[in-house]
């Protein structure tokens, strides 16, 4: 192995944050399925950028390989891993997953080079991490893979990396689903004792050095801590938002959420309401439910500015829309969407509950209005369809996508003048047939069987909410 003095290494690793850059800032990388997807659509174009993005990525990895005086079967090892990842999985993001690699390989190769034992290497923070921010278990295994094969590399030694990619399996299984912190340190504790198993195993049932094996317990322990320390750096980085945080924004005590409460009350109970159709809708598809309830909660902040112009907050008799134009009636509708994203911006919320802001109402048009519109429509005038639509951008997922359509439907039944089973049916499966042939759901997942899945969540819950009550009679049943 080759030893740099200090100030090389300082260099070394400021060339490589600046590679990195460099890296970033060029365009995106297509999926193979993409990019023969449409020829026409600048297939040709994309497909250019993915082979010199591959052939960058590729010399930059046997570069550094060279410098750091790797044998170049490693690189050959992590380029066909992330070739596999680039035509088998979706996703991921190729700077993201290398910087996490990248953190936990430059500091095995310290800790080697300083001639430290190897339990100095917090090796399951990445796997940890990468399992709770991705929530996909296959990057998080072949993330552990790469790192545990590299690190043997590293040490001269196979039983190391098989201790490794051990703990770091175990890990990911431990960590699946997490909410809540002290699961973590948990699967520290559990991974740091199976690390001291395995090298009982190894060393052949043999106690050569009993201070070993209790480092090896507390490597599990002090990376659970690590893993809660920067795991708040990671998300904003990643600008992603786990389910531990999730949790702490469905707390009502939340300033948003109690602003709902107060100043627009109908708001907030159609938000709760949403929130819980499109968990339970979200669970029978495979989705992320927690992101779906907690962005439900926030999807219509944006109401807080004007909630007397919204049906839900005001009274029975009394609309503000009966002295406004519908064009102008629309454009205060409409707007919720933008000064929902002024409030999110000036609360400071997560990206991810953003896009529930922002794709709650895709391209949808505001049927009412445009309608009213319609009818008051003067023999010199046109109204242009267009332009009583949301400016979107459409749902991208699964979970946005569900809110969307559980918006709808419950704000469909409440409208309701009789809440009959069959009568919610009926317009669940409007609602959800109408949002599809308008073409709202062209950019999500969500597939034909997924819809009926959804659909039937839907009219389960609404039934049990709003289903019809019977009459008591005032006074008291006549006895026979």
């Amino acid at each position: 192995m080759i030893k740099f003095p200090a100030i090389n290494k300082l260099r070394f690793i400021s060339g490589l944050f600046q590679i990195s850059e460099r890296f970033r800032q060029m365009p995106p990388l297509a999926a193979p399925h993409r990019i023969l997807r449409d020829p026409a659509k600048g297939g040709g174009r994309h497909s250019a950028v993915a082979g010199i993005r591959l052939i960058f990525a590729t010399v930059l990895v046997f570069f550094i390989s060279y410098l750091l005086g790797v044998n170049f079967v490693i690189p050959l090892f992590l380029v066909c891993i992330f070739v596999y990842l680039k035509f088998f999985s979706r996703n991921y993001s190729l700077l993201k997953l290398s910087l996490l690699f990248v953190i936990i390989f430059v500091i095995s190769y310290f800790v080697i080079q300083e001639g430290l034992p190897i339990f100095w290497i917090p090796f399951t923070v990445i796997p940890m991490l990468s399992a709770i921010l991705f929530e996909e278990s296959g990057l998080s295994l072949l993330l552990a893979l790469a790192s545990s094969v590299s690190i043997a590399y590293l040490v001269g030694d196979i039983d190391a990396g098989l201790l490794f990619l051990i703990s770091g399996i175990l890990s990911i299984i431990l960590i699946r689903g997490v909410r809540k912190r002290i699961t973590i340190i948990r699967a520290g504790f559990i991974v740091g004792l199976v690390q001291a198993i395995a090298l009982f195993f190894i060393d052949h049932f043999r106690i050569g050095y009993p201070q070993h094996y209790l480092m090896f317990l507390l490597n599990g322990i002090v990376s659970g801590v690590i893993v809660i320390g920067i795991l708040p750096v990671f998300e904003y980085l990643f600008k992603t938002v786990t389910n531990i945080s999730l949790l702490e924004l469905a707390d009502f005590s939340q300033p948003l959420l109690q602003r709902m409460v107060l100043e627009a009350p109908g708001t907030y109970h159609h938000s709760l309401v949403v929130g819980n159709l499109s968990e339970a809708a979200c669970q029978a598809v495979g989705a992320n439910a927690l992101l779906a309830r907690i962005g439900a909660y926030y999807h219509d902040i944006g109401k807080l500015q004007k909630p007397e112009y919204f049906s839900e907050n005001q009274e029975v008799k009394n609309s503000k829309h009966d002295t406004l134009s519908p064009t102008m009636s629309k454009l205060v509708i409409m707007n919720h969407v933008n000064e929902g994203l002024e409030l999110a911006k000036k609360y400071r919320l997560n990206p991810r509950l953003i896009d529930f802001i922002q794709r709650h109402h895709g391209t949808s048009l505001v049927y009412y209005f445009y309608r009213h519109a319609l009818e008051s429509l003067k023999e010199d005038q046109e109204v242009r369809e267009e332009g009583f639509r949301y400016p979107g951008p459409k749902p991208n997922t699964k979970e946005t996508a569900v809110v969307l359509l559980a918006d709808s439907v419950e704000a469909a039944t409440k409208a309701l003048k009789e809440s009959t089973p069959t009568n919610i049916a009926d317009v669940v499966h409007k609602i959800i047939n109408n949002k599809f042939i308008d073409r709202q759901l062209d950019e999500c997942d969500l597939t034909l069987k997924d819809l009926e899945k959804i659909s039937a969540v839907f009219i389960r819950i609404l039934s049990g909410i709003y289903h019809a009550r019977i009459t008591y009679p005032e006074g008291s049943a006549s006895s026979k």
